[in-house]
This record gives C-alpha cells, sequence and structure tokens, in this order.
C-alpha cells in the first residue's frame, strides 16, 4: 500500500477512505473517515456551498492529522 511506503520513507500520510477498518489493517496511520464508498470526499446531492464545505472540512480534518504527532495508528473522528 502507497500509504505505508511513503510513511517508510519518512513522509507523513493521510489515508481518507470509508472503510476505515481496512485501512488500519492494512496498517495506515492516519486514518481519516470520507462519506460515502463512491463519494469519499463529497456527497453530491448537497448544494454546492454545503458540499464544498463538507469536502473542505474533510481536508482540513486530513491536514490536522499530517500535523499530529503519532505513536500508533489513529482514525480521526468521523464528525465533520
Amino acid at each position: 500500500m502507497i500509504v505505508k511506503e511513503l510513511e517508510r520513507e519518512g513522509i507523513p500520510t493521510a489515508h481518507i477512505c470509508v472503510m476505515t477498518s481496512i485501512a488500519v489493517m492494512v496498517g495506515s496511520n492516519r486514518v481519516i473517515p470520507g462519506f460515502s464508498i463512491l463519494h469519499p470526499v463529497g456527497k453530491p446531492d448537497l448544494d454546492s456551498e454545503s458540499e464544498k464545505a463538507l469536502r473542505r472540512a474533510i481536508v482540513d480534518k486530513a491536514l490536522k492529522a499530517l500535523q499530529t504527532d503519532i505513536t500508533e495508528q489513529i482514525v480521526f473522528s468521523n464528525s465533520v
């Protein structure tokens, strides 16, 4: 998995995904829950402003996760 290889090289990664248990099982260190399998970083049935806010919140969470020092795998809160 590319996330593990990047981490092995010293590059912090944040894995945005829907199936967080699988991400943890394969060794992702910073796991950010996404919205749905077809649209992990968005919800197309929202109006454009609301979807933009949702996307921004997920990406902001991923950026904060990258700034977090970790010693073990963490699944960051799924509340957006």
